[in-house]
């Protein structure tokens, strides 16, 4: 019988992704299998994330329960980001974890979980063309990553010291992955990066001229291919060529998420964020003119250091003059490593929250109107899952999430749906 491993991740696609590398690799190269029983697995891991502080204190809670839990030989890892800014810490503050791996470090899986106390976090191990054994979560959407780390110097992001320096996958690993997915089923690619319209900036083992305009349209090229999403693109680099390719390619889905942070350009700049306000609109403004069915999708911080009330009115501005389709919206974290933790003017949280709030609730009236305008219209949507009370649903090409009433059989296909009833996160219709 195989080993019985059971994973937990936290946090954003990439690491998703990087768990979906570690089940492939356990899988294929030692023989474990997936349970949701975590009290039968062999081998039980966290795959943490450290972009904000509650994951942080999530994962000494979990790791807990799972010693509780457990059977008295199954080993315990701690794996992701928090991992590589905790590294030794992890294991003095629970002795019974058997060892810690970075997220720059996960091809090392299979060596660590036979090294007791092993502590894996080297943030400059290149990583970049190692062909990772296959294993995907969905049938029809295969998650691809495209670069690794971050050079981005952002004051309030941890990233850049847990994934390290920035290095592009080369296209012909990636184009045979795609290749791979597409021949196992997937419609849909789904290519990923802490800056992915900064791809080809560095490669460890690359030396011809490309960017990631370049690779859309090779990916877009591979026979089988029928929808391609990525994230995240950095508003800085949404130049000409990159916003044609996007307009232009019909594979290429319909949704963006331009992460703002900020209204303000001072506040831009203390972040270091390389963009003001104004070209941030102007690249907005852009899309939804070469794009009108668009969705745009966005993150923003309340309460960074010295964030002013006139600040804060900068960015709701911008969230009135864009109308985002979807925000995730958070107060400001200190991190540790980061410049932002160290600056003067710390926000109290009442206000940080008050302003939360005024922004959630603005946000939340302008989806109100924006659903409205949902009933009647037409969307493709690949169906991926089955929901309770005889509903399939899926994700429409500018990424809402749709329901109709069917079965298995919807499973995998793209289908026209007029939408008959609209909420805010979510639309009903029926096939066409």
């Amino acid at each position: 019988m195989g080993k019985k491993l059971y994973i937990e991740t936290l946090g954003c696609a990439m690491n998703v992704r990087d768990s979906e590398h570690i089940i492939a690799e356990l899988n294929t190269r030692e023989n474990y299998e997936l349970t949701e029983n975590i009290s039968e697995a062999d081998l039980i891991l966290i795959n943490t994330c450290s972009v904000r502080e509650k994951p942080v204190h999530k994962l000494f809670s979990e790791i807990g329960h799972f010693n509780r839990v457990k059977k008295p030989d199954a080993k315990i890892g701690v794996c992701g980001c928090t991992a590589s800014h905790l590294g030794e810490e992890i294991i003095k503050r629970a002795p019974y974890v058997s060892f810690v791996l970075g997220a720059r470090n996960v091809s090392k899986i299979t060596e660590v979980i036979h090294k007791p106390g092993a502590v894996e976090v080297d943030i400059d191990y290149d990583e970049s063309t190692y062909a990772f054994s296959d294993y995907r979560s969905s049938l029809y959407k295969a998650y691809i990553n495209i670069s690794i780390g971050c050079d981005k110097q952002c004051t309030f992001c941890i990233v850049p010291a847990t994934r390290g320096e920035e290095i592009s996958i080369p296209p012909d690993l990636i184009l045979k992955e795609v290749k791979k997915a597409v021949e196992g089923g997937a419609k849909e690619i789904f290519l990923l990066g802490q800056n992915v319209n900064n791809y080809g900036r560095r490669f460890s083992s690359y030396d011809k001229r490309i960017d990631f305009t370049d690779l859309l349209k090779m990916v877009s090229e591979v026979e089988g291919v029928e929808r391609i999403r990525f994230t995240s693109p950095h508003p800085l680099h949404m130049d000409e060529e990159f916003l044609k390719e996007f307009a232009e390619n019909p594979k290429i889905c319909k949704s963006m998420h331009m992460p703002l942070q900020s209204g303000s350009s001072r506040i831009l700049k203390m972040m270091k964020r390389g963009y003001t306000k104004e070209w941030f609109l102007d690249r907005a403004y852009k899309l939804r003119e070469m794009v009108p069915q668009v969705r745009i999708s966005t993150d923003i911080i309340v309460g960074f250091p010295s964030e002013t009330e006139e600040d804060f009115e900068e960015t709701l501005d911008v969230v009135e003059k864009v109308g985002f389709e979807q925000i995730f919206s958070f107060k400001y974290s200190p991190r540790p490593m980061t410049p932002a933790s160290e600056f003067e003017d710390q926000i109290p949280q009442q206000i940080a929250s008050e302003r939360l709030s005024r922004l959630q609730q603005m946000h939340n009236d302008m989806l109100d109107e924006l659903s409205k305008n949902e009933i009647g219209k037409i969307h493709e949507v690949l169906f991926e899952e089955l929901k309770p009370g005889g509903y399939v649903a899926g994700r429409s090409d500018n990424n809402q999430i749709v329901k109709v009433k069917g079965s298995e059989e919807l499973l995998g296909k793209i289908l026209k749906v007029k939408i008959t009833d609209a909420k805010r996160l979510s639309l009903e219709g029926e096939l066409l």
